[in-house]
């Protein structure tokens, strides 16, 4: 940790906060001799150098094969012993609903110092969104770069509270991040109104038949704007969702109410999945035909695993509360058979977490993904990275390490394919090239959290 602290001190190319003394263009680092894990679910490499130059990867190769150890225009970061990961990516956080930028910059800085390099936010007020994401693409604040949606639902779905207050100033339904969807609207001007707040994609949400998620999906690709779901959307089944052609569906437990014979006729309606409606060993037959929908139609599963395992556990320590859609034991099994099947599955956790909690919501979904469905820790990784940026869109930038992408990676003092708890050993977060030292961690605090139900 010493010699890291001094390669770090003698460098001016980097600092805590993202600044720098040089423009990007001319600052070269050389990070030397970690082992690398690539997000790809290849094996580990050992002894490997990243030579980054301002925002990207130049190259990678066998320790001593990039720079010369006496070029004086490469700083040289020695990391022998360590392990490089590709950045985390949280697939499903919700970070202004209602706005709060003390709060959502806290949250954002606990998942930047843990590792996380990218979020994609599922549907917020994007007028404090839009403004938070450009302060993390310019460094001025400490922050995972992020990703988001305008949202599509049908008119009943606007009634909720929680809508008026991400769109304070504007009647709910009539703001282009959250948009009011019936048989009339014109989808060609939703989907542009949608596209001109700078959203990566449209969520369609709640309370849409079939034929206007289908239409919703086929403008918005029209338009060369991704399409995230619900993985169903009440009253539209899975089914229909996934053959829609969406890109991303969200909460595996939804996928259950494929198998209920009478679907909930709305979103509101939050009457629980009958358990026993599932096969009672082994893969469910119907939600293997699921699974190879999404396979055939290259959909990735946003799977929140995590929230409902625990929600389960609070619920025994609290049992006056309403059970969720899905008990913790049924979303696993769901989960477990996606990866089973072949599904991609991404680390979304739809949970900020606690003013107590030290480290951000992915690592619950991740332990998740490995200790709870048994996904073998590299396989988890790619789900944490490269999948989590092709949910994003943003593969071509990011979520594995290859010469051309961002420089956007973790070090860690242990080997998380030795044990997926190893991700707390982090010692820095590396995002677009400007070095986070995990010594340099500021605690969320309750001032940032305010009213906060996860102490």
């Amino acid at each position: 940790m010493a010699a890291l602290a001094l390669a770090l001190s003698a460098s001016t190319a980097f600092s805590a906060g993202g600044a720098s003394s040089k423009p990007a263009a001319e600052i070269a680092t050389l990070f030397a001799g970690a082992t690398v894990i690539d997000g790809t679910g290849a094996a580990p490499i050992p002894n490997q150098d990243i030579l980054v130059r301002g925002e990207r990867i130049v190259a990678l190769g066998p320790h001593g094969s990039l720079a010369s150890a006496g070029d004086t225009a490469v700083h040289t970061v020695d990391l022998h012993g360590s392990y490089v990961i590709p950045g985390l990516i949280d697939s499903h956080v919700h970070l202004a609903t209602p706005p709060d930028a003390k709060r959502a910059q806290a949250i954002l800085r606990r998942n930047l110092y843990a590792g996380v390099t990218a979020v994609r936010d599922m549907a917020d007020d994007l007028r404090s969104i839009g403004e938070l994401a450009r302060e993390a693409r310019a460094g001025e604040i400490p922050s995972p770069d992020i990703y988001y949606a305008a949202v599509m639902a049908g008119p009943a779905f606007f009634a909720d509270p929680r809508v008026a207050a991400a769109s304070y100033g504007v009647a709910p339904g009539k703001s282009p991040w959250m948009q009011a969807i019936d048989k009339d609207t014109d989808l060609r001007e939703a989907v542009t109104l949608a596209r001109g707040t700078s959203a990566t994609a449209i969520k369609v949400y709640a309370d849409l038949p079939p034929d206007r998620v289908a239409a919703i999906t086929a403008e918005a690709h029209r338009q060369h704007v991704m399409v995230w779901a619900h993985s169903a959307v009440f009253p539209t089944r899975p089914a229909d969702v996934i053959d829609a052609g969406v890109d991303v569906v969200s909460h595996a437990c939804y996928l259950a109410y494929q198998l209920e014979p009478v679907m909930l006729k709305s979103y509101e309606d939050h009457t629980p999945f009958h358990d026993e409606l599932l096969a009672k060993t082994g893969d469910d037959p119907v939600i293997a035909g699921l699974y190879r929908d999404m396979l055939k139609h290259g959909t990735i599963l946003d799977a929140t695993g995590s929230l409902f395992v625990h929600y389960d556990a609070e619920r025994k320590a609290h049992p006056d509360r309403k059970p969720l859609r899905c008990t913790g034991p049924t979303t696993t099994r769901l989960v477990r058979q996606a990866w089973q099947a072949g599904v991609p599955i991404s680390t979304g956790t739809d949970d900020d977490g606690g003013v107590k909690d030290v480290w951000p919501s992915v690592y619950d979904e991740i332990f998740f993904l490995a200790h709870d469905v048994g996904m073998p820790p590299l396989q988890v990784i790619r789900s944490a990275t490269l999948i989590g940026a092709q949910a994003a869109g943003q593969a071509q930038d990011m979520g594995s390490l290859a010469a051309g992408k961002l420089a956007n990676f973790a070090v860690l003092s242990a080997d998380p394919v030795k044990d997926i708890g190893n991700l707390r050993s982090i010692r820095m977060t590396v995002k677009r090239g400007h070095v986070y030292p995990r010594t340099d961690y500021r605690p969320v605090t309750k001032e940032e959290m305010g009213d906060d139900d996860d102490e």
